[in-house]
């Protein structure tokens, strides 16, 4: 969906430039007439202006719809497994930590003393999800597991000297 986005950016600001070059050759071989080029320029872009706003709401509605928007929560489906997260300086404590393949897992976050940012890795180098670890709040953030192995917990905030060593594990086992 990236690239439809993009390759639509890419046409519209495409035409846009044309439009403007359009007039500015207009405007030089008027010989005089500046009134009638300045009122086409204008009605032409008003209806590029509301032709932008369509496209953007379209694009919007077409890219955005699948995300964790606050009106899909409500319809979310109720989660397989939860497991509470509580950041520590400079630790994770799990309530869980094994689930299955395929289950709804719903991560309820906090913090005890700092902020933290909570980021599950798959082979190291794969962001698998993330979300923020705040004192007083709960954040839920709700993953799928489609693979079976080990995915690390690591903080994304800087909280102190042993940041580093804060780390967790998940296993997923298979079904």
């Amino acid at each position: 969906m990236q690239d439809v986005a993009w390759t639509l950016s890419l046409l519209v600001m495409g035409v846009i430039a044309a439009v403007f070059l359009w007039v500015a050759a207009g405007a030089s071989s008027t010989g005089g007439d500046a009134g009638a080029i300045t009122r086409e320029a204008y009605r032409l872009r008003a209806g590029l202006f509301w032709i932008a706003i369509a496209a953007g709401v379209a694009i919007s509605f077409a890219t955005l719809w699948s995300w964790p928007m606050p009106g899909h929560v409500a319809a979310a489906p109720k989660p397989d497994a939860v497991i509470k997260a509580v950041g520590h300086q400079w630790r994770w404590e799990l309530d869980k930590d094994t689930v299955r393949v395929g289950q709804l897992v719903e991560f309820e976050i906090t913090a005890a003393d700092v902020n933290h940012g909570f980021g599950i890795y798959r082979d190291k180098h794969h962001l698998v999800a993330q979300t923020q670890a705040m004192p007083g709040y709960v954040n839920r953030l709700r993953v799928r597991f489609t693979e079976p192995g080990e995915y690390e917990v690591l903080c994304l905030e800087y909280c102190g000297l042993a940041h580093h060593a804060m780390r967790a594990v998940v296993k997923v086992s298979g079904q």
